[in-house]
């Protein structure tokens, strides 16, 4: 593998050059603020929850990492970008196991690691649907299946992740129809993914700062 080797993988990229994906560059301040706004919940109330702060932290890393992607564009940049994501949605993941649906945290990490190994899979199997999109639909399915089982023990919080798992498949739409629309909109709608998925991922912090602090 080439770590400098130049890729092209969005609409708005019409050549190698740093600033080639301006939108999909600059709506990754999207993370930067909802991990801002997340830490600010944190802090006011649950500043001893290192678990939370670190989500946090990925959070924050996943808009770096996405805008280094978007501007250098190279093989080495996208793992830069990848990695914090999965980091977070696995970590998320084990917590909402262990503290929304209450099982033992071996038995929440088995399932991460069973996540972790059926991933790949999967997203074999939906990519003639979605795509380069299809990695995330696992994620999105996890939303919702740990919404619907958190419903009867918190009505309320565990409405607000199944109406975060809706705000992810809008976003998760956009991602995938970049390319799609691309000879209807010169600048794709990439950076809508950004924007929503910052969204995304400062609601279920959000939920997950709210259920620790009752």
């Amino acid at each position: 593998m080439e770590f400098h080797e130049k890729l092209d993988n969005y609409c708005e990229r019409v050549g190698p050059e740093f600033w080639s994906e301006p939108l999909n560059a600059m709506t990754n301040a999207a993370f930067l603020i909802a991990a801002l706004a997340a830490f600010l919940i944190w802090r006011r109330k649950t500043p001893n929850d290192l678990a939370g702060f670190g989500l946090i932290v990925v959070l924050a890393a996943i808009g770096i990492g996405s805008f280094l992607f978007h501007t250098f564009a190279t093989r080495w940049a996208s793992l830069a970008d990848v990695i914090p994501i999965a980091i977070f949605i696995h970590f998320y993941l084990f917590l909402a196991l262990n503290r929304f649906l209450q099982l033992q945290w071996w038995a929440a990490l088995g399932i991460v690691i069973a996540f972790f190994a059926v991933t790949p899979f999967a997203g074999q199997a939906i990519a003639p649907l979605v795509g380069s999109s299809a990695g995330y639909v696992p994620a999105l399915l996890a939303i919702f299946v740990v919404g619907i089982l958190f419903v009867p023990k918190n009505q309320k919080l565990g409405l607000q992740v199944l109406l975060t798992g809706l705000v992810f498949l809008a976003s998760l739409t956009f991602r995938t129809m970049d390319e799609p629309l691309c000879v209807h909109l010169a600048f794709g709608t990439h950076f809508l993914w950004h924007v929503l998925n910052g969204v995304v991922l400062f609601l279920l912090i959000r939920v997950l700062i709210l259920q620790r602090a009752r």
